[in-house]
């Protein structure tokens, strides 16, 4: 068990501590299988510090770049991009007995995406919706052959089968960042999209993205502090307006589900702790077409009802320009924000544009029916980054969470059984039979539109029929549903205990 572990381990560092008082100067990792050694480019800083050590120590202490290839009593590597739905779902399947595993992404966590609009007012802290990739995936943690790297890909050169990564850095006093590279027998990239700005002048330099941990606590961060600033003397009331005016460009499910959060937070928090704000806070939703355009007719008129009465105004429009204080619509109506949450939909990543392989219908990594990319060997693409290439005949699929989880738990049967063969080499697969294509069933779709109320549209698609509900029962369905499909019982019980103090105690409006 973990604290037994700990136990272990904590015994184990205070024998050592006591053990010695001099200090030790310990060569660098050495890879137990390889021999080579696991380290990185030296920066002027440490390059500096280096110069001041003993001779001895300095030839100690040589560093080298990257992962080399794997030799033949080593088991396989598996390299996958990206810490999302895909990339942590195969990473959990993936069989660490004919594997090592390397994770290289600019996050250690994945997110629970469904539940991310919920941190932004307090309902639910942000650690309860980020999983560590160490706990998903153990071996990561633990095996010599397996690790995570914080780091982006910037480059793969598919014929010698290397990834080309640099580290990911923060703040301005932290170390330059530096470039290494990583030999994979089997690739999988699993590096997500990004929102679409649609070209949009100024929506990248003035609104938040709600796709990360950090989006959302920069959205919390600004929302309590325009309520804040709202009540110093001196505020004239249009800018008390301007400031407490939240818009929300985007009527999709996390567009409709942050505005439900955000009506329940002001209707329950803001007017019993925020007296002198509570006429002057709105919400405004703006969508070019119809909100939640998905979901079954009769569920989205409900929505639409229940947005309204809880606050929301709904508008139907395209922005045509963003700016520090104002959003402009292509009817060339202004409208005044304060915070500006872009939630439009998703699209390819600079990355996965800059990738010399074919392209699906909208730009993705073209894969076929097993989620390989055909033109390259050994290397398979997963989750939002990727789509059926035309000749497949198949559909480009959405980009959801289930969609990506789904591809993340196929593919990782599929290597497992191609390493089983004694196909997990590079360039070793290509005589092993190929097993079922992937193939999606669409399980449903669940959106909570605040005031207790979801909406649980189990259709397989659109023109489908099946079940549609919607009210509290629904509601109740959606935070079970969720509840279950979190990764671990650690966060399941976060979630639970957060669920239960917002019902008591309410929201928590403290500005951290």
């Amino acid at each position: 068990m973990p604290w037994f572990r700990n136990l272990i381990q904590i015994s184990a560092t205070t024998f050592k501590s006591q053990s010695s008082l001099k200090p030790i100067y310990t060569k660098p990792f050495v890879h137990p299988f390889t021999s080579q050694l696991l380290q990185f480019t030296t920066t002027t800083a440490a390059a500096a510090d280096r110069e001041k050590l003993p001779q001895e120590v300095k030839a100690n202490t040589t560093r080298h770049a990257g992962l080399g290839p794997t030799k033949g009593d080593e088991k396989r590597r598996v390299v996958v991009l990206g810490s999302g739905w895909a990339g942590c779902r195969l990473i959990k399947d993936i069989d660490t007995k004919i594997y090592d595993v390397v994770c290289v992404s600019p996050r250690n966590h994945m997110v629970f995406t469904p539940l991310l609009a919920s941190t932004c007012v307090g309902t639910l802290e942000f650690r309860s919706v980020a999983e560590p990739i160490g706990r998903i995936q153990p071996a990561i943690s633990r095996e010599p052959g397996s690790f995570y790297f914080l780091a982006n890909s910037t480059g793969i050169d598919f014929h010698n089968h290397l990834v080309n990564c640099q580290t990911v850095t923060d703040g301005a006093d932290t170390l330059e960042p530096w470039n290494f590279n990583i030999a994979y027998d089997k690739l999988v990239i699993a590096a997500g999209a990004e929102a679409s700005t649609f070209g949009i002048k100024g929506v990248k330099e003035h609104a938040i993205f709600l796709r990360e941990v950090h989006h959302a606590q920069e959205i919390r961060r600004k929302l309590l502090l325009n309520l804040m600033l709202s009540d110093v003397p001196g505020v004239s009331d249009e800018e008390k307006r301007r400031l407490l005016h939240c818009v929300v460009v985007g009527g999709g499910p996390t567009g409709v589900e942050f505005s439900g959060e955000l009506s329940d937070f002001i209707m329950r928090d803001v007017r019993q702790r925020y007296a002198h704000a509570k006429d002057n806070i709105r919400v405004t939703l703006i969508e070019a077409n119809e909100i939640l355009s998905s979901f079954d007719d009769r569920l989205r008129v409900y929505a639409t009802k229940q947005l309204i009465k809880s606050g929301v105004r709904l508008v139907r429009g395209i922005v045509k320009d963003v700016q520090p204080e104002k959003i402009v619509l292509s009817d060339g109506t202004d409208v005044p924000y304060g915070l500006l949450v872009w939630s439009t939909g998703v699209g390819p990543s600079p990355f996965v544009k800059s990738l010399d392989v074919p392209k699906s219908p909208g730009g993705r990594i073209g894969v076929d029916e097993w989620l390989r990319i055909p033109s390259v060997p050994d290397v398979f693409a997963i989750g939002d980054c990727c789509g059926f290439l035309e000749s497949t005949g198949k559909p480009v699929l959405p980009a959801l969470a289930q969609v990506a989880e789904r591809q993340g738990k196929y593919l990782a049967k599929e290597l497992n059984r191609i390493g089983k063969a004694g196909g997990g080499r590079a360039n070793a697969a290509t005589d092993i039979d190929l097993g079922a294509p992937f193939v999606y069933r669409h399980l449903g779709s669940m959106a909570t539109i605040g005031r207790y109320k979801a909406l649980v549209d189990l259709r397989q698609s659109k023109e489908a029929k099946g079940l549609s509900v919607a009210g509290f029962g629904s509601w109740f369905i959606w935070r079970s549903a969720y509840l279950t499909r979190v990764i671990s019982w650690r966060n399941r019980f976060y979630v639970a205990i957060n669920w239960l103090t917002t019902l008591i105690f309410g929201r928590d409006i403290s500005r951290i």
